[in-house]
């Protein structure tokens, strides 16, 4: 291979290797990172450098791993755990408080947290990654904030939600609705089961499982 295509090479993978760093999701930067290795490696192989080879080849196992138990805890289940907090739960006012720029993006009809919400956070390895607010009038429970943190949202949290036996069904709630002004959220909602039912409005059942 000529050397300017040998050099190219490198900056490309260079170029990944830092994209990688940009992004918010831990899923997507491990597949980036992944990428950008096993092309480092291959530049590494083109100019004749052990070190550059053996480096980069390390991080691709380590990206391999990585990805392979996120995959198989996300298709078990358990890769998020759900836990019902109170609504004046100290630890869910600051959740919603920190992210509180980034929850309008999917959910601008969002007005804030009231005495009479049912609330649920999402715990990835203990720590809140998300948050789930419902209200219940007789057999409908309306989901008024249903969100998940950038760095997790690729992991398909809502899955693990919905899929969660009990958490109406002491209750008596039959159906589940959600409002959807952000055409993102809307594709999410259809994602988890949900079905258009008017304008910006879905619902699904309470029970059973979500779409896969």
């Amino acid at each position: 291979m000529p050397p300017e295509w040998t050099e190219l090479v490198g900056y490309i993978a260079s170029a990944l290797i830092v994209l990688s760093l940009l992004m918010s999701s831990v899923w997507r930067l491990r597949v980036i990172n992944l990428i950008g290795a096993v092309v480092f490696t291959a530049y590494g192989v083109l100019i004749g450098s052990i070190p550059v080879v053996l480096t980069n080849g390390a991080i691709v196992l380590i990206d391999v791993y990585y990805l392979v138990r996120m995959a198989r805890d996300r298709a078990q289940g358990a890769y998020f755990e759900v836990v019902a907090v109170p609504a004046d739960s100290p630890l869910l006012e600051r959740f919603l408080h920190h992210h509180r720029d980034d929850l309008p993006r999917f959910q601008p009809e969002f007005d804030g947290l009231r005495a009479d919400h049912l609330a649920w956070m999402v715990l990835r390895d203990g720590v809140p990654v998300g948050v789930v607010l419902a209200r219940v009038d007789g057999e409908v429970a309306t989901i008024d904030l249903d969100y998940v943190t950038p760095a997790h949202r690729d992991q398909r949290a809502g899955t693990r939600f919905y899929t969660t036996p009990g958490l109406f069904a002491d209750l008596g709630v039959q159906t589940l609705r959600a409002t959807a002004s952000v055409a993102a959220h809307r594709r999410y909602l259809r994602d988890m089961g949900f079905t258009p039912t008017g304008s910006d409005v879905l619902e699904r059942a309470a029970t059973g499982a979500a779409a896969p």
